[in-house]
């Protein structure tokens, strides 16, 4: 099988880089499209009730901000700036599934931090979308959360 489009879907966590390099080993060896995605989780609340913050401060514009650098300083890491990506708000398993679909990928890219007990009880985003895509999915394993 050959892979025409992936995605690589991340959390920008400092080892995040080896699950795009990963990404970018097979988008190389398969000559195929890469695009990138990082989902904001944001829960709206009123920030001036709840943090003492001016009611002008809008938490997701902040969010959606550092989500940029983020990508940006990861598309220079890469060396590929001008790669395709987006950064979209929801649940982060719903939104890979949906970009996944709109943009036809086949084969979708994430790294996991192999949790147990309760995170994996409660579930994580990789297994989610494992379980969900409708495409390939390579889950790779990324140093445990302390």
């Amino acid at each position: 099988m050959s892979y025409q489009r992936v995605l690589f879907a991340t959390d920008f966590a400092p080892d995040a880089i080896v699950a795009a390099r990963k990404a970018l080993d097979i988008v190389q060896k398969y000559q195929a499209k890469l695009s990138i995605l990082h989902v904001v989780e944001y829960f709206p609340l009123d920030p001036s009730a709840e943090m003492g913050l001016p009611v002008q401060f809008d938490m997701e514009q902040v969010l959606i901000d550092a989500a940029r650098r983020h990508m940006s300083e990861l598309l220079n890491a890469l060396g590929m700036p001008e790669t395709p990506h987006w950064i979209e708000i929801g649940s982060t398993k719903t939104e890979i599934l949906r970009v996944a679909e709109r943009e036809r990928v086949d084969l979708i890219v994430l790294g996991s931090h192999g949790r147990h007990g309760l995170g994996l009880l409660l579930g994580s985003t990789a297994n989610a979308v494992l379980h969900h895509a409708r495409c390939d999915v390579l889950a790779v394993r990324l140093a445990a959360k302390k």
